[in-house]
């Protein structure tokens, strides 16, 4: 199945988005050294699904981008490694979450994440992961101004070593 991620959006405004390339600034990679080993290394999971625990969170904001297609919801939900899958929604406009439904790991990896602290391959997991809604706004400014401060916090928070994305 081909997922259209401009389903939302009206035709005239696939343009603005499709083909526009980096902002000014925002050319090169990014990219920042990691000198710890893996193995003795905390690692977080990020996932870009719009997942939430649907017995104590609220979803993403969907109605909001189905009636303002140029934005997407910038906030986040901390999923904690021992979630039960049951209890794991999704609220995203522009992927198909019939897998994600039967197997959260599709999109959260961290019982595998703990398989692999378990193998000594990795050094741990943190004990909470996020998740956020990948469908952003272009100029990114709620991520910029609130989410990645926020994110950077509690990774610190948890002392984690390195965030590995689980895209959607």
């Amino acid at each position: 199945m081909i997922v259209d991620s401009y389903k939302f959006l009206p035709r005239s405004f696939r343009p603005l988005y499709e083909g526009r390339g980096p902002f000014s600034g925002e050319e090169g990679p990014v990219w920042a050294p990691f000198d710890k080993r893996l193995a003795a290394s905390r690692i977080c999971l990020l996932s870009s699904a719009g997942l939430y625990l649907d017995s104590s969170q609220p979803p993403f904001d969907t109605e909001r981008e189905q009636n303002e297609p140029e934005w997407g919801d910038p906030s986040w939900r901390s999923i904690p490694s021992t979630a039960d899958a049951a209890d794991i929604r999704l609220a995203h406009l522009h992927i198909n979450d019939a897998d994600i439904r039967s197997d959260p790991e599709i999109a959260l990896p961290a019982r595998l994440l703990g398989e692999v602290a378990a193998e000594r391959l990795v050094g741990s997991a943190t004990t909470e992961h996020f998740s956020v809604m990948g469908y952003q706004d272009r100029r990114l400014d709620g991520w910029r101004q609130e989410t990645v401060p926020a994110l950077v916090a509690s990774l610190r928070d948890q002392q984690a070593d390195g965030l590995v994305l689980a895209p959607a």
